[in-house]
């Protein structure tokens, strides 16, 4: 995987790692939510019932007191208590029911087949006494009983909340209830709804979240496009550079052959050709053909030491001969002596096992910065130190020169060739250039890893 793409995956990656832990902690509040809601509503709902459940026992009271408060007790008087109460009705499954103590059904609109008998036995299908409980909570005082009986509507047992009162002279139980069925559909209703409105947040999220990857990819997208481009751009200038570094070699090199080597080369052609004739002219006098041979002689000599210098400005022999340490250290002797400069050249600690190449590298930086000294500091002291330890070895150069704005060199497009060469020569082995000046001097380091 590309470093860009790693670059990108872990941008994105926190991104839905942190939507995804959102949508379990919003998942989850929602739920507990919904479910706060559906007791609230259940426990409200449910209490607006048993209010309405005593209203409705209140009412059916009232509507037989006329005939309870007369103070008969004769069948007359009950059989017309019973159809009042058996006219009182609320809908399909709301009704009224009359028991007398013993468990004898006295009156259910809705199950005349049951009038008559006597149900104090009857159990549901969990067993339960249903009559008795709802005996025994009327002789307790009335209120609210749980049982499970037939709804009449879907003729199936369910769960059924009742309300019952006692008619203590005439020996009657009167009750009346809901099915808690209603209220469960009621709440189911309810609970869709909430899953409804949990899915759509859930949906958003990773609406969100797919959007913002999304987001997030294209503008890494559009980043790595621009920076391509601009890498692009800066390789095209690198190029550039280096085949004008190059032709600038060229031309240097070509002009050291041109205007030393060559004319010394034709020098010497012309002084051996002048003892040659000298010997042929004068055989008797060879003295007189031996001064241009010296001469010729000594002209060699000068040529075989530009030689050796333009050798050693490509690349020292004392570098692989003898490394680094003494190669910086012939250099520093060689600056000294062609500009009456004086500089101090220490190395401390183990400067070897740098490849190759980064060898090379701290050579040609203090070539450079030995350059830009001898042309531009006007410093009259230099001091190199190199130290090495099981890290890294670092090249420290200091001048007490005029110094120079760095900056402004740095973006100035025609001037400071030299030190983006000596950043992008370091760059290139993994190390790096540090570069501070003043008018006090100019301090160069550069620190380069260990192979």
């Amino acid at each position: 995987m590309k470093l860009r793409q790693k670059i990108l995956l872990l941008a994105i990656t926190p991104l839905i790692v942190a939507l995804l832990a959102i949508a379990v902690a919003v998942r989850h509040q929602a739920n507990l939510l919904a479910q706060q809601q559906r007791a609230s509503v259940e426990t409200a709902y449910v209490a607006s019932k048993e209010a309405e459940l005593s209203h409705y026992v209140t009412l059916a009271t009232r509507s037989i007191a006329h005939l309870y408060d007369s103070g008969l007790d004769d069948d007359e008087t009950k059989t017309k208590a019973i159809h009042i109460l058996a006219s009182l009705d609320y809908g399909d499954d709301g009704y009224f029911f009359l028991y007398d103590l013993s468990g004898k059904s006295l009156m259910h609109p809705r199950l005349p087949e049951i009038v008559g008998k006597n149900l104090w036995e009857l159990r549901d299908p969990e067993g339960n006494p249903t009559i008795q409980k709802l005996i025994a909570q009327a002789k307790s005082g009335g209120g609210l009983v749980r049982y499970l009986w037939e709804k009449p509507s879907t003729q199936k047992m369910a769960p059924k909340l009742g309300y019952v009162v006692t008619l203590e002279r005439w020996g009657w139980m009167l009750g009346t209830g809901i099915y808690l069925d209603d209220v469960d559909n009621a709440l189911a209703k309810i609970d869709a709804q909430n899953s409804v409105n949990i899915r759509s947040t859930m949906l958003w999220i990773a609406v969100i979240a797919i959007a913002s990857a999304l987001t997030v990819a294209l503008s890494g997208l559009a980043l790595n496009i621009s920076e391509h481009r601009v890498a692009d751009a800066k390789l095209r200038v690198l190029a550039q550079r280096v085949v004008r570094s190059q032709e600038e070699e060229r031309a240097r090199l070509s002009r050291d052959l041109h205007d030393g080597i060559s004319q010394w080369l034709v020098s010497i052609k012309l002084q051996v050709e002048s003892g040659i004739a000298k010997l042929a002219a004068h055989a008797s006098q060879p003295e007189m053909a031996r001064m241009s041979f010296d001469r010729a002689a000594n002209q060699l000599n000068d040529v075989l030491g530009e030689v050796r210098r333009i050798s050693h400005d490509l690349r020292p022999a004392l570098l692989d001969d003898l490394g680094l340490a003494a190669a910086l250290d012939h250099l520093a002797s060689e600056f000294r002596e062609h500009t009456s400069i004086h500089v101090e050249f220490i190395s401390e600690g183990n400067t070897d096992g740098l490849s190759d190449i980064a060898n090379t590298v701290m050579f040609r930086i203090a070539q450079e910065t030995l350059t830009n000294i001898k042309r531009h500091a006007d410093a009259s002291s230099v001091r190199i130190r190199l130290a090495g330890n099981k890290q890294e070895v670092s090249l420290y150069i200091a001048d007490n020169g005029i110094g120079f704005d760095v900056a402004g060199v740095a973006q100035h497009p025609k001037r400071g060739i030299g030190l983006r060469n000596m950043h992008e020569r370091v760059n290139t082995v993994g190390g790096k250039l540090e570069l501070s000046s003043s008018g006090e001097g100019t301090t160069v380091i550069a620190i380069l890893p260990r192979v």
